[in-house]
């Protein structure tokens, strides 16, 4: 008897522990789960108090890893064993290679469809905008008249010989502006405002596009090609106050006002195709998209918040209200390639 009750005690024991283990495994389970692991194009100084609020407002545990380059390349050799939940970019471009390198998953969210205008994310949830950039004309303010360039088709025309400045034509900002002329126009004629373009440089693509405004501050130039931010970054640039005097020097141009609009770019995010954390991730993302982040992505870098509402920089203020291009970007970075390609034929760069 005493046997039996010391066997069932034992019995009873066992289940008790083993509940309890499975207890501290879920718990354990749940606390890691409570993470998520991100790889960045974008850089820490902009990352790090929007990564802290978010921790602050959900518990979530943010590890970034910042990849100035070759995100792509070591997405692919880790393949399924990747450590990264989500990505951040800059450029359309840069998500779509990940997009057709089948390296994203889908996510839906009621949060990231009301955030986010549709042409600002991919039609199933495979990429998101984070924030806007439009590329714009910056001209001299003397030696451009009032009128005298509005469109990016101005650029390529006879009285613009000698005159424009922009960096390479391979350069992912360029080559998303050339495949946004071909998503509105086609290919022949994205064509002739390629080979026009290039006929009207004042010298060889080089530099970033900081570096064309100070090519129009120094007289190479007349007019340049560059994204809204690097203005704001110029402007108030103690560290190098030269920029100031550059950035003084010319206006800021929002092109093709009187019809399709703006090309206008994104910084974004996707959930990876190897995500443990996929919901941490969809939650970052809808944090990311939330009126709190959005002003500071707005003050710390210049940028256009994408949901609407947010208050832009007082710089960024002043240079006026513009029409967007609304062409999906999904259709603009299918052009992509073509877009490459048309450089390539006619040698932009050389």
């Amino acid at each position: 008897m005493v046997k039996k009750k010391i066997m069932k005690t034992r019995e009873v024991l066992k289940v008790a522990a083993l509940a309890i283990v499975t207890v501290i495994l879920s718990l354990t389970s749940a606390f890691a789960a409570e993470e998520v692991n991100l790889y960045s194009e974008r850089q820490p100084f902009l990352m790090d108090p929007l990564l802290k609020a978010f921790t602050e407002e959900t518990g979530i545990k943010v590890n970034m890893v910042y990849i100035q380059k070759g995100m792509l390349e070591r997405l692919k050799a880790e393949g399924a064993n990747s450590p990264a939940d989500l990505i951040l970019t800059s450029d359309i471009g840069n998500l779509n290679n990940h997009l057709e390198a089948d390296l994203l998953q889908a996510s839906q969210s009621s949060i990231l469809e009301n955030n986010i205008p549709s042409h600002y994310r991919h039609p199933e949830g495979k990429w998101y905008g984070l924030t806007t950039r439009a590329r714009i004309i910056f001209a001299h303010k003397e030696r451009v008249k009032p009128g005298e360039i509005s469109s990016y088709e101005d650029l390529a025309k006879a009285h613009m010989k000698g005159r424009v400045c922009t960096r390479s034509g391979k350069h992912m900002y360029n080559v998303s502006l050339l495949a946004s002329i071909i998503a509105a126009k086609g290919e022949d004629a994205a064509e002739a405002w390629a080979k026009g373009l290039k006929a009207n440089l004042a010298r060889k693509p080089q530099g970033n596009d900081r570096a064309q405004v100070k090519a129009v501050f120094q007289g190479e130039c007349d007019v340049s090609i560059g994204n809204t931010y690097y203005m704001g970054k110029m402007q108030t640039n103690d560290k190098s106050p030269e920029q100031k005097e550059w950035a003084s020097a010319v206006n800021v141009i929002f092109p093709n006002q009187s019809d399709r609009g703006t090309h206008t770019n994104i910084s974004g995010a996707a959930v990876t195709k190897s995500a443990k954390n996929k919901s941490n991730a969809v939650k970052l993302i809808e944090f990311l998209t939330s009126n709190n982040a959005q002003k500071i992505y707005a003050e710390d870098n210049f940028e256009y918040p994408i949901k609407k509402g947010v208050a832009l920089h007082p710089l960024v203020e002043s240079w006026g209200t513009f029409k967007a291009d609304t062409t999906f970007l999904s259709n603009v970075a299918k052009q992509r390639i073509l877009a490459t390609r048309i450089m390539d034929r006619v040698r932009f760069d050389n």
